[in-house]
């Protein structure tokens, strides 16, 4: 293709079906993670179809790394935004979501009537993929995002901010308190070049975003408290811990878990079983959320429970993608904003590593032969480079033979 008829088919309008199809194909195959959706959209969308040159998609990325919510699930959006404007974007998220969502769903309905042995062991070991899984996120994170002491220290204050304030509002702060770090100690690289993004939101449709973001923020946790109503509390649970995780996917669990599992929605036990599930399906991790609302012991729960979950956890993340995208390149051009992200990132990195002690160990391994099951998964995953898949595969069939086996 040359480079003028590359040019034409970024600028050529795309169709809500074509949208549809693209990312219909890749919420049925896309496994292994946020980053790996981030590559799969690269060969799709860059290299395969052309709908955005390779310095606007990565401009695209970082701004989607920058925002709270889940990366990956905004880079999707904002790309069917930019081909299809508002029903493109729609396609894209219903698309690359649902699939994910509808399998975690069933899993959910059919979870409570597993009680042979065997389902049991089964259920065990999707929790050891638990472990497995976040401690490779912990890991990799941790090597990317702290590669120095200044941020590897910001990480360590993370984890004791989390172990010793706990909940929800130990993760917020030491989120809040690493970006405030970072803006004060990491500011020794450079700004980077910013490169513009046509997108069909105007300035002022973007303040309206960023404006309805912060207005069901503030405002729906006050009127969940004035009516008492389980429905809105359950969207304000929800929407809140999309809107306050920043890197998405594993960093959400510990939010979540402070959510649902504390005022008794959600045991444990279920929690990290379907957190386990979640990695043995494609598209974006956050459709876990689908899990939590049908799996809910209060109504509204099944399939309305897991709409309202699955709608609340995406939509800030949403919002926010789509109120930015007009001032992200000035935005992005500020050392300031910068230094915020890197000592923001190294948080997440200890927000995770505490999460991955509790609730996700403590709850996942009993036993030797569980912490060998979890060892093995996570040197798959990292040393082998195991797909995802191929290790929830072997450690569930494991667990589940040596139950059967007791």
């Amino acid at each position: 293709m040359t480079a003028e008829s590359e040019r034409q088919a970024q600028k050529a309008p795309g169709t809500p079906g074509e949208v549809f199809a693209a990312f219909l194909k890749l919420g049925l195959t896309s496994f292994g993670g946020p980053i790996a959706h981030i590559g799969y959209f690269r060969e799709e969308f860059v290299v395969r179809r052309r709908w955005i040159d390779e310095a606007g998609y990565a401009d695209l990325v970082a701004l989607c790394q920058f925002l709270p919510g889940p990366a990956s699930s905004q880079v999707g959006f904002a790309l069917g935004l930019m081909r299809g404007g508002v029903w493109g974007a729609a396609a894209a998220w219903c698309a690359f979501t649902l699939p994910s969502a509808f399998l975690l769903i069933v899993f959910a309905e059919i979870q409570a009537s597993l009680t042979h042995p065997l389902a049991i062991g089964a259920i065990d070991g999707l929790k050891l993929v638990a472990v497995a899984i976040v401690a490779q996120a912990v890991w990799g994170m941790a090597h990317n995002l702290c590669p120095d002491r200044t941020r590897a220290s910001i990480a360590v204050g993370a984890v004791l901010v989390v172990t010793f304030v706990g909940g929800g509002v130990g993760q917020i702060t030491a989120i809040v308190l690493g970006g405030l770090l970072g803006l004060w100690l990491c500011r020794g690289e450079s700004a980077t070049s910013a490169t513009a993004l046509a997108v069909p939101v105007s300035r002022t449709a973007g303040i309206s975003l960023l404006a309805a973001f912060a207005l069901l923020l503030v405002g729906t946790p006050i009127v969940s408290a004035a009516l008492s109503a389980q429905g809105l509390a359950l969207f304000d649970t929800f929407y809140r811990a999309g809107a306050l995780v920043f890197g998405g996917g594993h960093v959400v669990l510990p939010l979540l878990e402070a959510g649902v599992v504390p005022p008794g929605w959600v045991s444990e036990d279920d929690f990290l079983a379907g957190y386990g599930a979640a990695q043995a399906v494609p598209g974006p991790l956050f459709t876990f959320s689908a899990y939590l609302g049908a799996s809910m012991g209060p109504e509204p729960n099944g399939l309305i429970g897991a709409a309202i979950a699955l709608v609340a956890i995406f939509l800030p993340g949403l919002l926010l993608v789509a109120g930015a995208l007009p001032f992200w390149s000035l935005l992005r051009a500020q050392p300031q904003a910068q230094a915020a992200m890197r000592g923001t990132n190294a948080a997440v990195v200890g927000v995770l590593g505490a999460a991955l002690y509790d609730p996700v160990w403590v709850s996942a391994v009993i036993g030797p032969f569980d912490f060998a099951l979890a060892f093995v998964g996570f040197i798959l995953l990292t040393v082998w480079k195991t797909p995802a898949l191929a290790v929830v595969a072997l450690i569930v069939a494991a667990s589940a033979a040596l139950a059967l086996g007791n």
